[in-house]
């Protein structure tokens, strides 16, 4: 079970807001602030501890009955799955991790020398180097390198066969 009162103001609420209830449907706007008048709380207060009373008690897994194979789909076990321990998806990502990235060196392998080097210091290097570093170091403008680069990950994308976008590799 889940709490359903926790401040003063709500337990206060929680023990008294049956006597206020005068009928199973909800209660009227004029209702609930003569209730948050009366129970000195706030009107907001008021309509969220009906709502938390008016709902049903649910089980986690949907299955009141374990003998009823019907589960409804609307139930915490659903929502609630720790994704972490399911194992064959785990091994799916890895493997699919493994192949990028022997795909990855493979297509940088492919590269001419400088083009390689922009990549590596641009994306792969723990700090990227700018633009400028790299013109200087090659004798080249930085416009020139932005140029080298666009077309190094434009020959990236062709030779792995995937969306490589620049926002992925850093």
């Amino acid at each position: 079970m889940v709490k359903v009162a926790t401040t003063k103001s709500q337990r206060k609420l929680f023990f008294n807001l049956r006597k206020y209830k005068k009928s199973l449907t909800w209660f009227t706007p004029d209702e609930i602030a003569m209730v948050a008048r009366e129970l000195n709380v706030s009107p907001k207060d008021v309509e969220e501890m009906e709502q938390r009373m008016i709902g049903s008690d649910v089980a986690f897994d949907g299955y009141d009955d374990p003998a009823d194979d019907d589960t409804p789909q609307n139930v915490p076990a659903l929502y609630l799955e720790d994704k972490s321990s399911d194992f064959a998806r785990n091994i799916e990502g890895a493997s699919e991790n493994s192949f990028a990235l022997s795909s990855l060196e493979k297509a940088l392998g492919k590269l001419d020398e400088r083009s390689r080097y922009i990549i590596q210091r641009r994306w792969f290097d723990e700090n990227n180097a700018a633009l400028q570093e790299l013109a200087e170091h090659l004798g080249v403008s930085a416009e020139r390198v932005r140029q080298l680069e666009k077309g190094a990950l434009e020959k990236l994308k062709s030779m792995i066969g995937v969306n490589l976008d620049p926002e992925d590799l850093g």
